[in-house]
């Protein structure tokens, strides 16, 4: 009897459309061995790609508290299946998973789908994902889901440089070079190779070692973790909670309060950004350790 695998995402640019699809294929060439379903997330109201500027940043506050929009039901083979194995794809916003994500864990049909059934994340951003990620864990808990890998594919270049460049591709729609700005996002190389994690979750899930898929993910380079950008998450947290819900609260000056956050996150991207890393250059003798089990940590799956 062949098994069922299911591919779980939302897209807007097809970027991450193209990554779980090409991480598939080595259950698609099996197809005697396999039936592979995809679902594409779909909004009842959409988010508009490209995004204006103002749309884009007024999303903030949703985002952040993880408040859901509602979404189309899944189709009926989606539904009617228990599947073996679930590759979950999603991106992030605002340091958390996306509205999208964040509306199908929430919708009801997620537990269904998920509960009982393993389960490996794939997440395509510019560079933080890290807490993102833990956010997820717990959803996925909750579901009683079995969370046994994680991948996360990133732009690899400075943290500067992919905040111009992720601007560009959000607000008009162009990810390639342009320019002294490199492409957006992922790699192409990385995108089209993504194929090597599927084989490996193929191996490990015929031969029923699931249990030994992540050491061999991170060995083969599905997880890097960047301090300094784990620092950056960790205050960046602390202030969106701040934000989101001076926003919500005052819902008659929200048009003002997301302007006033606008150019807030712009000053803390390139001012108050390199101060932390300063800070962090100056203090990795002193937290070598700690971070390297912080850093270990954020490679597994387990959840604190």
């Amino acid at each position: 009897m062949k098994k069922n695998i299911l591919v779980i995402y939302y897209t807007q640019s097809g970027q991450l459309e193209d990554i779980v699809k090409n991480m598939a294929q080595p259950f698609e060439e099996k197809n005697l061995e396999y039936e592979v379903t995809y679902y594409n997330i779909q909004l009842k109201k959409d988010f508009p790609f490209p995004w204006s500027g103002d749309v884009f940043f007024n999303t903030f506050p949703e985002s952040y508290l993880q408040i859901p929009s509602e979404i189309l039901p899944p189709p009926e083979e989606v539904l009617n299946k228990k599947f073996d194995l679930v590759i979950f794809g999603y991106q992030v916003w605002y340091l958390t998973p996306s509205i999208p994500i964040i509306s199908f864990l929430k919708s009801g049909f997620a537990e269904n789908i998920l509960k009982d059934t393993p389960v490996i994340t794939v997440s395509g951003t510019r560079n933080m994902w890290m807490f993102s990620q833990e956010k997820l864990k717990v959803y996925l808990k909750q579901m009683q889901a079995k969370l046994v890998g994680n991948i996360a594919l990133v732009d690899r270049h400075d943290n500067y440089t992919s905040v111009l460049t992720i601007l560009r591709w959000m607000t008009t729609g162009k990810k390639e070079k342009s320019g002294m700005l490199p492409a957006a996002g992922v790699s192409d190389e990385e995108i089209n190779g993504a194929g090597k994690y599927g084989r490996i979750i193929e191996k490990h899930f015929s031969a029923n070692t699931l249990g030994a898929l992540q050491p061999d993910l991170v060995k083969n380079g599905a997880v890097e973790i960047r301090a300094f950008l784990v620092r950056v998450e960790k205050v960046g947290n602390k202030i969106f909670k701040v934000w989101s819900g001076l926003i919500m609260r005052k819902k008659e000056k929200r048009p003002l309060l997301i302007k006033f956050f606008k150019v807030y996150l712009m000053a803390a991207i390139w001012i108050v950004s390199p101060i932390v890393l300063v800070l962090h250059l100056l203090t990795a003798p002193i937290f070598w350790f700690k971070r390297k089990k912080q850093r270990e940590y954020l490679q597994g799956i387990n959840i604190k």
